[in-house]
C-alpha cells in the first residue's frame, strides 16, 4: 500500500506544483508579506485539495481503508510542509550549510527543493502505510 499511497502523492505533487501552479504563486510565494504569504498559501493549499483527492480516488477504486483523521494529518503535513520550503530560505540555509553555493547558482536550489518536497511526501505515505 505504501508504494501505492506514494505515487498518489507525487502524481498530486507534480500536478500541484506544475500545471496547478499559476505564475503568481510561482512568482511571489517566497516574498515577504501579505502577498507572499497569500500567494504561498493559495499554492499549499492547492497541494491539499490535489492531493487529498487523489488519496480519495486511491480509498475508492484500490479499496484503501484510510482513516479520515490520519489521512487529514497527512495532508495538512504535506500543505505545511510544502509552504515552508517554498518559503525558500530553508532550501538556502541548507545549501549554505552543506556548502553547495556553486551548485545553487547553477540551478541546484530546484532539485534540492523538489528533494524536500518528495521526502515530506514520502514520509506522508509511510505513516498512512504504517
Amino acid at each position: 500500500m505504501f508504494a501505492e499511497i506514494a505515487f498518489l502523492l507525487y502524481v498530486g505533487h507534480l500536478l500541484a506544483d506544475y500545471p496547478f501552479q499559476t505564475d503568481h504563486q510561482a512568482g511571489c510565494k517566497a516574498e515577504v508579506g501579505r502577498k507572499g504569504w497569500a500567494a504561498n498559501l493559495a499554492h499549499a493549499g492547492t497541494h491539499l485539495l490535489t492531493c487529498g483527492v487523489l488519496l480519495a480516488i486511491g480509498s475508492l477504486t484500490l479499496g484503501w481503508h484510510l482513516p479520515l483523521i490520519p489521512a487529514a494529518a497527512a495532508v495538512l503535513w504535506i500543505g505545511a510542509t510544502h509552504s515552508i520550503i517554498d518559503r525558500r530560505w530553508p532550501v538556502t540555509r541548507w545549501m549554505n550549510a552543506a556548502r553547495q553555493a556553486g551548485w545553487a547558482e547553477r540551478g541546484g536550489a530546484a532539485h534540492v527543493d523538489q528533494t524536500a518536497h518528495i521526502t515530506a511526501l514520502a514520509a506522508a505515505a509511510l505513516y498512512l502505510a504504517a
